[in-house]
């Protein structure tokens, strides 16, 4: 995948329910389920050398990061393997 569109369209097509996953843009269940896996730019790191994706899992109101990606094409295969579709 290489952005943020085309992995929803293929996690749609691969039956992923909707509530187990959140895409910053693009995916934003409403309300917001109590826990799934995440894609969104990572919090003050669009600059300054530092990656600017973060992908990780949303529990209990807290985003915990998992990693984080220098491109958009990184964070998009990083959460296609949390959520085990190929």
């Amino acid at each position: 995948m290489t952005d943020r569109h085309a992995l929803e369209r293929a996690l749609r097509e691969a039956g992923v329910p909707a509530a187990y996953y959140w895409i910053e843009g693009v995916h934003e269940p409403a309300p917001t389920p109590p826990d799934f896996v995440y894609l969104r730019t990572r919090p003050g790191g669009a600059g300054g050398g530092t990656a600017s994706w973060e992908t990780g899992v949303y529990e209990r109101g807290v985003h915990e990061p998992v990693a984080t990606h220098d491109t958009e094409a990184e964070a998009c295969a990083h959460l296609r393997t949390l959520l085990g579709v190929r």
